[in-house]
């Protein structure tokens, strides 16, 4: 391996990751980019990211042939692609597939498997010797109550390929049912699990864990799509949980045959017992990666380019505290009025970055998913408690209006 490799890269929508590629790998960087995501590429980011080669795969057409003219394509630039990154959860598969075919390093068809079916990911976990939450996949309604009535209610049931709780619902009992199209996807349906849940960040080279970062999670996913705090908190100090971390990603690496790459897990510890969650092979979500950079003190973009690049990292590290990324509301859908500016955010305790996705006189479209929102905070202190209180007190002080978009034929008086 040597730096003059280039990597080709998914980009389906602007994240601080693919932004930091951008400026950082200059010319060593091209773009993979689908017809389908077009509207989630914002025309700034577009014009960002306009000194980059990009190709795009085009709807519609057979992956076979889309390949075959990237590779006539990539043929034509300074240095072809060698290396390939796909930080996107839904373009796992489809992604993955166009690597194999365009010759490049991939996940196998098996593993995307493994990393996107969620009953498929779970099964291999009790195989590596993980618990887990007891689960079924599941058709009807009453495949859910059957299951329910073994294993008690609440039960969590969701697509098996669902990301960042979309289309995820805690089911408190079966009128809770009504209103969920089983026949649409594929669902699977499983225990709700108590104790505490946690998260892991690693990055993996050669099949090595080089090293896993813990985070904190001040409410569950489920509960934050219902209106609670959507925070994550990496513990750079020794808050922890009492799991060796490194070692749990490592079984799952290597039962899953990932040589490299990032990866992104949540478990839960009952009564000092691990269950497996499930695991990502992609960056995590929201600022998830950020929040170690600023636990650590060092690049966590860096490092990550560098596995997927296929060197080896230095992991020097300059701080020990603990830091979170805090997910600012957006309440509704309509015409933003009124939002309060970053930089009275960036003056409020521990608040060390902050960005604004939206401003006023924007329309925009909420959604119940976990990474529904206005912008973010980082927020940094010297304990998992200290971080949470700011966070709290950042909530306290912003302020976002958003007027409803008026229904068609309704006219004001």
């Amino acid at each position: 391996m040597t730096d003059a490799e280039v990597l080709l890269m998914v980009d389906d929508r602007p994240s601080s990751f693919t932004r930091y590629a951008a400026r950082e790998l200059a010319d060593r960087l091209v773009l993979l980019r689908f017809a389908e995501t077009r509207l989630d590429l914002p025309e700034d980011y577009l014009l960002e990211t306009a000194h980059l080669p990009a190709f795009w795969v085009r709807e519609g057409v057979p992956a076979e042939e889309e390949a075959k003219r990237y590779r006539e394509w990539a043929a034509g630039l300074p240095v072809p692609p060698t290396r390939f990154c796909n930080p996107s959860e839904p373009r796992q598969a489809v992604a993955q597939r166009f690597a194999a075919l365009a010759g490049l390093p991939h996940l196998t068809e098996q593993q995307v498997t493994l990393v996107r079916d969620k009953a498929a990911m779970k099964a291999r976990f009790r195989e590596l010797g993980l618990r887990t939450a007891e689960f079924t996949r599941v058709w009807s309604s009453a495949e859910v109550e059957r299951f329910a009535g073994r294993h008690g209610w609440p039960v969590v049931l969701k697509p098996v390929d669902s990301f960042a709780c979309v289309d995820t619902y805690r089911l408190a009992g079966p009128g809770d049912l009504a209103g969920i199209d089983l026949t649409a996807r594929q669902w699977m349906v499983e225990e709700h699990l108590g104790g505490t849940e946690w998260e892991v960040c690693a990055i993996i080279l050669g099949g090595e864990v080089l090293d896993a970062w813990p985070s904190a999670m001040p409410c569950r996913p489920l509960d934050i799509v219902d209106g609670a705090m959507n925070a994550n908190i990496s513990v750079g100090t020794g808050e922890g949980p009492p799991v060796d971390v490194r070692a749990l990603v490592q079984r799952i690496a290597t039962g899953m045959g990932i040589d490299h790459g990032y990866a992104h897990m949540e478990f839960f510890l009952i009564d000092g017992e691990v269950y497996a969650g499930e695991i990502g092979v992609r960056l995590a979500g929201c600022e998830i990666p950020a929040n170690h950079g600023h636990a650590y003190g060092f690049d966590v973009f860096g490092a990550t380019l560098a596995v997927y690049l296929g060197r080896r990292p230095g992991l020097d590290y300059r701080e020990r505290r603990c830091a979170g990324d805090l997910l600012l509301p957006l309440p509704g859908s309509g015409t933003i009025r009124r939002i309060t500016p970053r930089e009275e955010l960036l003056g409020m305790p521990g608040v060390v970055d902050a960005v604004l996705k939206v401003r006023a006189g924007d329309r925009v479209a909420a959604r119940r998913a976990s990474h529904n929102a206005s912008g973010y905070a980082h927020v940094v202190g010297g304990s998992v408690e200290e971080v949470e209180v700011r966070m709290r007190e950042v909530l306290d002080r912003f302020a976002i209006e958003v007027e409803p978009a008026r229904e068609a034929g309704v006219v004001p008086t």
